[in-house]
């Protein structure tokens, strides 16, 4: 299976490199055989590198232990789910699942694209897939290759990382690599637009469902990343600015940028060019975020260390960023369009101004990401930027991008008149008033917070607003009940008010964010059995010890006894597990989590007598980050399913 492996892998590159030469000469000769022929070697490509994926997770199942990259993340006690996962756990794996995945959505815009008569565009798009792949293939078979073997069969392999044997690891990775990789189908797309010259808004349409599908997955990989560090890490917090997290917090960033602007060139045919800037971007900083996890330049808990692979990815970054720049700069002249910016009070504008503050934010979190390395590189130090830099500066960029997101819904495209902004911002601002009253009440006095909670409550009150006035709307036109129209008139502009569930879910996450931020509580102390830790309302009691054997590892469990107010709530259990070949035992987090707040506990301690140490926190509202991010996540699906009719 070794071989057959290698041999898949190989096929694969050559079945990409064949692919490009006929898909060269087909477009030098104006051959539609040939560019046929190029298609073809990209199914086999596809096909190739399924084989050689369904090889190495076979290895991993039958614990073949002579191939080092099996060795390096496996053991026979580890649980067959996180055998088939750690296929992804390393770099080489997640190479070839990189590729693998990249060659099948390949494949899907081949197979798509025979619905519609392919244009002159789209051997371009196949030519550039085709390079991409290739890159990628080429690294798998002459730099590092997943199927290398040790010449001697270890009786054991090392184990996978204790910290990736968690559902939230599982599914995080693969998410964020279909996002990154999904975006690679709408820059080849762009990249034949500037080639042919067809730079209306065709491409963009072409690419709606890309942009939006990958802007999900790395979404929701974002989220998982976050999840999984809130309960696995043990620190309390879910985002602390680390390297690998900004790494695909950037593209994001700039991907929801272009997917606002990307409605205004559909529906204006204007902002030509920004798209153009904007793709390039998203997708150069895909491939550049791989590079930060992959090379070793920047401490992290989630890299892969040096792996020597930082060259190829900067190189390929740099070949991307000047080829995609020249071609605009040679193309800029085909962007002229007769339509502008009409008005500041519009829908244009706000969609303008939400851009630069998502650029700001890209910008801000990229020079502190990569600040290390440009103080070494200049004074010979590494000054590593923390959590204070981020927050300070982004904090207030956030705000002002939740106050967009509020004011959005509520102008008109091309000019808003001043009696029309005066009707549709009265409610929403008294709303807006009326939750900082109240949590001035309640207490809250930190300035941040309040804001985040008024400005919530805005973007609330402006969609909430909006969709009411639709559907008394509908209503008055119809005769239907006011849940039918509410129903029909979701399902039917599926596209504009899945973008206001986006909003409205982030709005929600602000609060989380705010809350938690905020006004977290914290405390910890030493226990023997039967004593208490009290924290905010909550009092802890240590009932029980026990230790016991499971799977792959060792537990350590305490029982505590959860108390409020003298009466017992719940009961929760803090662990320590030793894992097999793992050097160091690992702390698992205990959570009770309720709408109201979290109650977050970890054991890092266990005395020679059982006294244990805990660590607890008290994290308000925090639950609702999660409702939040999944209320974005389907408004994004919502908004991607397909619609006969066009909405306005």
């Amino acid at each position: 299976m070794i071989t057959f492996g290698i041999l898949a892998q190989f096929a694969a590159l050559a079945f990409t490199l064949l692919s490009m030469g006929l898909l060269l000469g087909g477009l030098g000769r104006n051959n539609l055989r040939l560019v046929q022929a190029g298609k073809r070697g990209l199914l086999s490509a596809a096909a190739a590198t399924t084989l050689a994926s369904i090889a190495l997770g076979y290895l991993f199942l039958t614990d073949a232990f002579q191939v080092e990259y099996v060795a390096s993340y496996s053991d026979r006690a580890l649980p067959l789910f996180y055998k088939l996962t750690a296929f992804w756990a390393g770099q080489k794996g997640s190479l070839l699942f990189w590729a693998w995945v990249l060659s099948l959505f390949t494949a899907l815009v081949i197979f798509n694209n025979r619905r519609e008569r392919d244009d002159r565009s789209s051997p371009y798009v196949y030519l550039v897939l085709a390079a991409t792949l290739g890159f990628f293939l080429f690294l798998l078979c002459v730099v590092s290759n997943p199927f290398d073997t040790l010449g001697f069969t270890p009786r054991d392999g090392n184990g996978l990382n204790p910290m990736l044997q968690n559902p939230g690891m599982v599914f995080h990775p693969p998410l964020l690599f279909f996002g990154y990789i999904g975006f690679t189908v709408p820059f080849a797309y762009a990249i034949a637009a500037l080639i042919t010259g067809n730079t209306d808004a065709n491409w963009i349409r072409k690419t709606r469902a890309w942009n939006v599908l990958s802007w999900i997955f790395l979404s929701i990989g974002i989220i998982l990343g976050g999840q999984w560090a809130y309960v696995e890490l043990g620190w309390g917090g879910y985002w602390a600015w680390d390297p690998v997290e900004n790494a695909s917090f950037i593209p994001w960033l700039v991907s929801t940028a272009f997917i606002h602007t990307a409605i205004i060139q559909e529906r204006r045919g204007i902002m030509k060019v920004w798209n153009m800037v904007l793709i390039l971007l998203t997708f150069a900083l895909c491939i550049f975020g791989t590079y930060l996890v992959r090379s070793g330049v920047l401490q992290s808990v989630h890299d892969f260390g040096a792996t020597g692979l930082g060259g190829y990815f900067l190189f390929f970054v740099a070949v991307v960023l000047i080829g995609g720049f020249y071609l605009l700069a040679e193309s800029y002249g085909e962007f002229k369009t007769p339509g502008s910016v009409e008005s500041y009070l519009s829908r244009e504008s706000t969609f303008l101004f939400n851009n630069v503050i998502l650029l700001a934010l890209a910008f801000a979190t990229l020079l502190g990401t990569v600040f290390p390395i440009l103080s070494e590189a200049v004074t010979g130090n590494k000054i590593t930027v923390g959590q204070p830099f981020f927050n300070q500066v982004n904090t207030p960029l956030f705000l002002i991008l939740v106050l967009l997101t509020g004011i959005c819904p509520l102008i008109g495209w091309r000019k808003a008149s001043a009696a029309n902004l005066r009707r549709n911002f009265l409610r929403p601002s008294l709303t807006a008033l009326l939750a900082g009253i109240l949590m001035g009440v309640s207490g809250i006095r930190e300035p941040y917070a309040l804001l985040a909670f008024c400005l919530a409550a805005f973007v609330c009150a402006t969609i909430i607003q909006e969709y009411v006035t639709a559907i008394r709307s509908r209503k008055k036109l119809t005769g239907e009940s006011s849940a039918s129209s509410a129903l029909k008139l979701l399902w039917r502009m599926r596209r504009r008010y899945g973008g206001h569930i986006v909003h409205f879910g982030l709005a929600i996450m602000v609060i989380g964010i705010a809350a938690s931020s905020a006004y977290k509580l914290e405390n910890q102390g030493t226990l023997a059995q039967g004593e208490t830790l009290a924290i905010g309302d909550f009092t802890l009691k240590y009932e029980d010890f026990r230790i016991y054997e499971k799977y792959n590892r060792t537990v350590y469990a305490a029982r505590l006894g959860v108390f409020r107010d003298d009466t017992r709530i719940d009961v929760m259990e803090a662990e320590r597990r030793n894992y097999i070949n793992a050097k160091q035992p690992t702390t698992e987090v205990a959570i009770r989590s309720t709408l109201l707040e979290d109650l977050y506990v970890t054991m890092p301690g266990i005395g020679r007598n059982n006294e244990i140490t805990l660590k607890v926190a008290v994290n308000p509202l925090l639950i609702w980050i999660w409702i939040g991010s999944g209320m974005m996540v389907l408004g994004g699906i919502l908004a991607i399913i397909p619609s006969r009719r066009k909405e306005t």
